[in-house]
């Protein structure tokens, strides 16, 4: 059982220490992750705006011969559904209209120019509203309300997937999935306020151009000697505190020394202050690099460890790709991602997902805690990692999103064993799936992010609502 938190300042006092209600929205649910010794985490945390929403109930007028029927009653099934969907989706601001015609569809469109997006259902049939407003450019979800807008819904879904329209549809009589599709707009939105700090020495001039084009965020960059600044002025102290907590939750401790671990602290500290310096919602760094020559002298292994841990996203290797899909898949989920070179076992039908990197809360900060090993990074044995033993039996989704060609590969499987192997990275998670499939089908570089849970539809939905491809590569070709 976990153990409660021994903050080192009762609520009132860190609320007036910290400024008030941002401090409040970021910093309070992450303590819950320490143990009772551990220091007040420092992974920082940005609220992010509601998402806007335009919710459009399209049918032609009441006492029309067709589908639902005649005299239906149309007020009555927008008031009952507008009222599921905002118990539903708490992130989502709905502005709700009504279209009977394609004219009415325009004007909607015009008179809301800063939704993020249009939830377009179909109460009735043939007003040709649905038509019109998926083509207004923004991100639309369209939905059947089955009986009333089937045939509608139906044929202008054929179109927009024919002229690559980014439109996604559901045709379900469970709220539930239509709620899953609006709340794909907080997705949409937080990722436009997102800011992502790469600590890198190259340039990522083009790369941070196209993430700002596709996905709306913001990257930053930071080189070696500014976080290198940052780690000589650590607290030594409190990097300490934050070892002997590692120390005190593993499971063991095989390589690295106390004092090694410290560094790890100081590390974790530097890149989190970072990170509140700059607003950064993610980090990434080339830490390899950086590393082998000495520009910094700790692997930042154990500061992606808390910061994953702690609702955050830490990604290594100065990946931007994978961090922004780990960081949308945060959005979506709640859930870390785990970034990882896979290795693929045709003999066992296993994808099997190796690095030095990883969470032990794997459900998110307020879920269950799974054992993880203290080790030393795997390819040169020096600094402090993590193997994380993840939990089995449990659906696992893994992609990854190349904003260059707007696609994203995909594919599912289900966790069988944590690999105990000396080659290669330190945690090795095992996964059941077509194997043979997702070989033949392999594109798009070596990284994939996975997450707990299935969310294929969920991510084939958001990938349609940015105008992006799907390559589901466990399907054979």
């Amino acid at each position: 059982m976990d153990k409660p938190c021994r903050c080192m300042m009762n609520r009132r006092s860190f609320l007036q220490a910290a400024g008030g209600t941002l401090a409040c929205l970021s910093l309070i649910p992450l303590t819950e992750s320490m143990s009772h010794a551990g220091p007040i985490s420092r992974t920082p945390i940005f609220p992010k705006s509601r998402a806007k929403v335009g919710l459009v109930f399209c049918h032609v007028p009441s006492g029309n011969a067709t589908w639902p029927t005649k005299d239906y009653d149309y007020d009555g099934r927008a008031k009952e559904l507008t009222s599921k969907l905002t118990a539903a989706c708490p992130q989502v601001d709905f502005t709700v209209r009504t279209a009977h015609n394609a004219a009415e569809a325009d004007a909607i469109v015009e008179e809301l120019p800063d939704v993020d997006g249009f939830l377009v259902y179909a109460i009735g049939i043939w007003s040709r509203a649905p038509d019109r407003i998926m083509r207004c450019g923004k991100p639309v979800v369209l939905v059947d309300d089955l009986y009333a807008g089937s045939g509608e819904i139906l044929i202008v879904s054929g179109a927009a997937r024919r002229e690559k329209l980014p439109v996604a549809v559901v045709s379900s009589s469970d709220i539930r999935d239509v709620a899953d599709a609006a709340n794909l707009f907080t997705v949409i939105r937080s990722m436009k306020e997102s800011r992502i700090l790469d600590v890198v020495d190259y340039d990522i001039t083009a790369p941070t151009g196209k993430i700002k084009e596709i996905l709306g965020s913001t990257v930053i960059k930071m080189g070696a000697d500014e976080i290198a600044s940052y780690y000589a002025k650590a607290d030594e102290k409190e990097a300490a505190e934050w070892a002997d907590m590692w120390i005190s939750q593993a499971k063991k401790v095989v390589e690295p020394s106390r004092e090694e671990l410290i560094k790890s602290g100081r590390m974790y500290m530097a890149l989190s202050k970072a990170c509140a310096d700059k607003r950064a919602d993610a980090v990434s760094m080339d830490c390899l690099g950086m590393f082998y020559t000495g520009r910094v002298t700790a692997y930042p292994c154990l500061s992606f460890f808390q910061f994953n841990n702690d609702g955050g996203t830490g990604v290594c290797e100065g990946d931007l790709a994978s961090t922004c899909t780990q960081l949308i898949m945060r959005y979506m989920t709640g859930r870390p991602g785990f970034v990882s070179d896979p290795v693929i076992d045709t003999s066992k039908d296993e994808i099997i997902y190796a690095h030095c990197v990883c969470s032990n809360r794997m459900f998110g900060p307020k879920g269950k805690a799974n054992p993880y090993i203290i080790r030393s990074h795997a390819e040169d044995r020096q600094g402090a990692s993590v193997q994380s033993l993840m939990p089995v039996n449990e659906p696992v989704t893994t992609l990854e999103l190349d904003v260059w060609s707007k696609k994203i590969v995909l594919h599912t499987g289900k966790t069988t064993r944590n690999v105990d192997e000396a080659k290669a990275c330190r945690t090795k998670l095992a996964a059941k799936t077509n194997a043979q499939a997702i070989l033949d089908n392999w594109s798009m570089g070596w990284h994939r992010v996975t997450v707990f849970g299935d969310w294929r539809r969920q991510v084939i939905n958001l990938a349609r609502l940015y105008g992006m491809t799907v390559f589901e590569e466990d399907k054979p070709a």
